[in-house]
């Protein structure tokens, strides 16, 4: 079986632009018949299939960027595309925004549709379900075919691009050092499944800032949800399993939650069993939203500046689109920028 090709191979294989195998594959006029038959054929030997992200090439600035969020009510991510659409505006750019849903096939979906001629480039967050799955294959294949990605939150060591993210290990250590400063004894952590990232070093968070206290982990203080339980139509579910967590753990006196939601069914939770907050037990939440904000009590945060993030990925992305084109018989590896925009900690009523 023969090996997938891309775009970019070809055109490094046969010493041509990106844009003229683009425009062979669909027989322009603008280029000759021997170099588009030279081009085709190279393709049909490798069995390349075009697809709708090669039609959107630098030499067709559609001066539109692609957005792909995996929810859309969430405060996180509208602040993130209130800090994109300013950059973007002020530089001349729109912004068209897709949905995955936290679903694989409607991300992949979502960015084949807007390749096809409509975006120079995309700011993304990764769904879920490509997390779990870890097939990352169209984000290979969208770099590939010359169009730029900038990453935020949710990102992949794997996948060669812009990143902006936060220090999920440093915040979730510093909320955890709060809640351990304020005398907590026994902190509890709700977080996600190990596969979501952000979960992930967020836990690892916790752990580090208990061992530096010298306070021994225990299994039975971090609950790890399952993604479905973050839906409307499975919160009671989500409650019962933080009910099961206090249930278990009479001496839980602090609780780390990974996301707002978390927090505030933790503290919901809490005041059904009789607990005072913050007198019985203390809660901080990674995210701070309109929940954290409005919840009663309103809840201590780690702030993750959703707004800076999108403004400094708007930039990230523009910048490279608009650098001079790349040339692709240079070997020398591009270089990617990873930027961390930094936490803090936001002090409301559920700490003392």
């Amino acid at each position: 079986m023969k090996r997938k090709i891309t775009l970019k191979q070809i055109a490094k294989e046969l010493d041509v632009s990106i844009s003229t195998v683009s425009k062979a594959l669909r027989n322009s006029i603008e280029i000759s018949e021997d170099t588009r038959q030279k081009i085709q054929a190279f393709a049909k030997l490798y069995n390349y299939r075009p697809n709708n992200i090669a039609l959107s090439l630098k030499n067709r600035k559609t001066k539109t960027i692609g957005i792909i969020i995996p929810e859309i009510v969430h405060h996180f991510f509208s602040k993130v595309i209130t800090g994109i659409e300013l950059v973007a505006n002020k530089r001349g750019y729109n912004v068209i925004v897709g949905l995955s849903n936290e679903s694989f096939d409607k991300e992949v979906i979502n960015m084949q549709m807007l390749a096809n001629g409509s975006i120079d480039g995309f700011i993304l967050s990764i769904a879920k379900e490509t997390l779990q799955q870890q097939d990352y294959h169209h984000f290979t294949e969208t770099i590939n075919q010359g169009m730029p990605i900038v990453m935020f939150d949710r990102v992949v060591n794997e996948i060669p691009c812009d990143k902006v993210i936060v220090d999920d290990v440093k915040g979730a250590k510093e909320a955890v050092e709060k809640l351990i400063t304020n005398g907590c004894k026994n902190i509890a952590i709700i977080t996600t499944k190990d596969y979501v990232s952000v979960g992930r070093l967020r836990t690892q968070g916790y752990l580090e800032a208990l061992e530096d206290h010298k306070i021994n982990a225990k299994s039975s203080l971090i609950l790890k949800i399952e993604d479905k339980l973050m839906s409307d139509d499975h919160i009671d579910k989500l409650e019962n399993e933080v009910e099961q967590l206090f249930e278990s753990n009479k001496d839980i006196d602090g609780v780390f939650a990974v996301n707002e939601l978390y927090a505030v069914t933790a503290i919901k939770v809490a005041r059904k069993l009789g607990l005072k907050i913050p007198n019985d037990l203390q809660v901080i939440s990674f995210s701070d939203g309109v929940l954290s904000r409005h919840s009663t009590p309103s809840i201590t945060t780690i702030s993750q500046h959703g707004q800076a993030i999108g403004e400094k990925a708007a930039n990230l992305l523009i910048n490279r689109l608009e650098a001079e084109e790349v040339d692709y018989d240079d070997e020398t590896e591009e270089v990617y920028e990873t930027v961390v925009i930094e936490t803090n900690l936001t002090e409301r009523e559920s700490t003392k």
